[in-house]
């Protein structure tokens, strides 16, 4: 069909059945930023936010708002900065460290990681708040000259992943530009307008939206903080949908600033993105929650071990984004070089490891009718589906070699199995119980999983 730059149509388009399936995927914020890699505070975003909106500005955990910080008055940012810079040392200046550094950079290494992780697409960042371009833009920055990085980054990472059989998707700031505005948001009236809205800035922010999509050809659009006035974005949507019908576009469009257009707010969206959080139960929405293995998405050089996902953490914060309607879109915070972390290898790669044996109860599966289930003893279960099967997820190891699940009926020839093991398992029906019971021996694992078919009566 042809899309229609207009609510009710692009109301038509269908989240695309790829998306349901893919679970994983990897985000990647990587900039100017990366080269201080700074940020004080090691807080969640909820944490930090209940703080109140100037003392959390002013200590802002994610080292991406490095340049935001730094421009507030006594900040600890700022403080790093002419410690370690000099006070006139500009943050423009990181330009020629960053673009000496990427020439270190090897997109198949990067993207050879991503598939071990088990991920199914990737979104990249290609211009963040402080307005430095990823790409050769033919709108190069109106406010500063060569602010642009040396390689076509989007380009080359673009080739690789769809090289690798991933899905690419592409971020891109439009609220916000630094570039644009030098003062800094510091409470509640400065973060309302931040934002550029002059018709320039529109029609820049517009220009790089087309060319991301005829040059790159992205299968995510997914803009940030909102969109600029005086502009109707679905002219943007219905142009991406019409080249793209199995697209998607984040809902992180709405325009702040009454527009010039007689047309209703932005309210179009494929998927919700809760920021370092998750939902509570099953959702009709499709949804996708975004976090850093720590607690910035840019690399902040300090957090250590313990400010960062353990394997396990991971494994299990999945499962339950997955048992409920969700993705995972999980960021990797790159040095200025392009090289990620060991630390965020570390758990990536231990999702990767567990995924090898179990992606079968993560990959093209759906909700069932619940999400959240009990052992007697009080172990934490999450369920998926797949057609007649259904999957169990045991998020401890049991004490004895058997479990009983709370409420949990089967057909009497449903056969379970364990994955990782090839035989199936005893299993009684114990009134509205179930009681399975484990294989003499089996690996150790962060989260057992239990394969059920066909699947249950409830």
């Amino acid at each position: 069909m042809k899309f229609l730059p207009k609510k009710e149509s692009l109301k038509l388009h269908k989240v695309p059945e790829w998306f349901h399936d893919a679970k994983l995927g990897i985000f990647i914020h990587w900039g100017l930023f990366s080269v201080p890699a700074f940020a004080a505070e090691k807080l969640t975003l909820d944490e930090s936010q209940k703080r109140g909106t100037n003392t959390h500005m002013k200590n802002n955990p994610y080292a991406e708002w490095y340049l935001n910080s730094l421009r507030i008055e006594g900040s600890p940012t700022q403080h790093f900065h002419n410690e370690s810079y000099g006070d006139d040392f500009s943050y423009d200046r990181f330009a020629e460290i960053f673009n000496e550094e990427i020439k270190k950079w090897n997109p198949a290494d990067m993207v050879d990681l991503i598939k071990k992780a088990g991920a199914k697409y990737v979104v990249l960042v290609t211009k963040h708040h402080d307005g430095f371009l990823l790409w050769p833009s033919k709108y190069p920055n109106p406010k500063k000259d060569n602010y642009i990085a040396s390689r076509d980054i989007v380009g080359e990472l673009t080739e690789v992943v769809k090289q690798q059989g991933l899905k690419m998707g592409l971020y891109y700031s439009g609220a916000l530009d630094w570039s644009w505005n030098p003062n800094p948001i510091i409470d509640n009236e400065s973060w309302r307008v931040n934002g550029p809205s002059e018709i320039e800035y529109t029609e820049y922010a517009n220009n790089h939206w087309y060319e991301l999509i005829d040059e790159y050809d992205p299968i995510i659009l997914w803009n940030d903080i909102g969109y600029p006035p005086n502009t109707n974005v679905y002219e943007i949507f219905a142009y991406f949908y019409n080249k793209h019908p199995d697209g998607l576009i984040n809902d992180r469009w709405i325009q702040y600033h009454k527009s010039d257009f007689d047309h209703p707010p932005v309210r179009h969206r494929d998927f919700a993105t809760p920021e370092y959080r998750m939902m509570e139960d099953i959702t009709d929405l499709k949804w996708e929650s975004t976090r850093g293995i720590g607690y910035s998405f840019g690399y902040n050089k300090m957090e250590t071990e313990k400010d960062y996902l353990r394997p396990d953490e991971l494994i299990r914060m999945f499962i339950d984004i997955v048992s409920k309607n969700g993705n995972l879109l999980l960021n990797l915070g790159p040095t200025a070089d392009g090289t990620i972390p060991e630390l965020q290898k570390k758990a990536i790669l231990g999702l990767g490891k567990w995924l090898e044996i179990n992606g079968e109860s993560i990959y093209g599966t759906r909700p069932w009718n619940r999400a959240e289930g009990k052992t007697l003893d009080d172990m934490d279960l999450r369920f998926t589906q797949k057609g007649e099967t259904i999957y169990i997820h045991l998020f401890d190891k049991p004490k004895n070699k058997e479990i009983i699940i709370e409420s949990l009926e089967v057909h009497i020839e449903t056969k379970i199995q364990l994955l990782g093991h090839d035989k199936y398992l005893y299993w009684t029906q114990l009134g509205e119980n179930l009681q399975v019971i484990f294989p003499e021996s089996f690996k150790e694992s962060p989260v057992y999983v239990f394969k059920l078919v066909p699947k249950t009566k409830v």
